[in-house]
């Protein structure tokens, strides 16, 4: 695995981590945060060669400290909040100020924090604290991360696969559609939304046309969800310009591949069979239980056939409700 492979590896597995922080309601956040308080403990030590240890683990709930390392005179905050008042809150507390001689660091697991190292802050003389190099969030990380020898981004990319799972395998590559995936297994799809955005007699009238059956089942399944992952993929093309077309064209692809197949219900559930296999062979893939899979599958392919990617339309049709 070469340089580039391995820090797209780092860079896929953390931006995932922070997107899952962010999914307030979704989860568990209060044990993934403290979660994530190790594994950045573990993460940092062996980027920086730093001996950081959990206080929390010896006093539980140590105001505006979560990580130390008495070794290099360091306290580290780590926190899915990035603002200037909970910098300088943490700041303010007496608790650093009895840490004579410490440099004080603060990590953003979730948030863009380059805002926060234009702001000056109040601390006291007795410890060190630089916002410009002493403010982390994954950007900077990664550019650091970027600039490593090959040997040590090797080293932080095993260390993530035993952390966060996830083989890391020379023969697959990483994919768009296995990233998507990601960011939906951690939503709730038993709840609707109050607003669908699509014309279900026009999906209906599709259906039809194809002379869809046993999919027509799945198609009504999952079609409720069109507009979440309408919202989905603008998220997503945060991340880079194209993402969602990527994905879309892929599913496409493989229904252009496969249209020798003459029935089309056959048809239908073979795209989701192939689009599964290339997720499943996809280097970021974090692997989540089969049924969870195959209903983010059914749910993004039955998408790609609402936006026409997938079979035929018949005339003029139309799937968007007007608002």
């Amino acid at each position: 695995m070469n340089r580039t492979r391995y820090f797209n590896y780092i860079e896929e597995k953390i931006n995932t981590l922070a997107y899952r922080i962010n999914q307030k309601g979704k989860l568990n956040v209060l044990d993934l945060h403290m979660h994530s308080e190790d594994f950045y403990l573990h993460f940092f030590n062996k980027l920086f060669g730093w001996n950081l240890v959990n206080l929390n683990n010896k006093i539980r709930n140590v105001e505006a400290i979560d990580l130390i390392d008495k070794s290099n005179n360091l306290v580290v905050q780590v926190s899915a909040t990035c603002t200037k008042g909970k910098i300088q809150t943490a700041l303010n507390k007496k608790t650093i100020e009895e840490l004579d001689g410490f440099c004080f660091k603060f990590i953003s697991i979730s948030q863009d924090a380059s805002n926060q190292r234009k702001n000056v802050f109040k601390f006291p003389k007795n410890i060190s604290f630089d916002p410009e190099n002493d403010i982390y969030d994954n950007l900077s990380v990664l550019t650091y991360i970027k600039s490593l020898k090959v040997n040590h981004q090797k080293q932080i990319c095993e260390f993530i696969k035993d952390e966060l799972g996830s083989d890391v395998d020379i023969v697959k590559l990483d994919s768009n559609l296995a990233m998507i995936i990601n960011i939906l297994s951690v939503e709730d799809w038993d709840t609707v939304d109050d607003y669908i955005s699509v014309n279900s007699f026009e999906i209906d009238r599709k259906i039809e046309f194809n002379n869809l059956k046993r999919a027509k089942l799945t198609i009504d399944d999952y079609k409720i969800h069109h507009t979440r992952i309408d919202n989905k993929y603008k998220e997503f093309d945060v991340l880079g310009k194209n993402k969602s077309n990527s994905i879309l064209y892929t599913i496409r692809k493989e229904y252009i591949q496969a249209k020798n197949i003459e029935n089309d219900d056959d048809l239908f559930f073979y795209i989701v069979d192939r689009v599964q296999e290339k997720v499943i062979n996809s280097a970021n893939y974090i692997q989540i239980p089969i049924e969870e899979l195959e209903q983010c599958l059914g749910i993004i392919v039955v998408d790609a056939f609402i936006r026409c990617k997938i079979f035929k339309n018949p005339d003029n049709y139309y799937y968007a409700n007007s608002r």
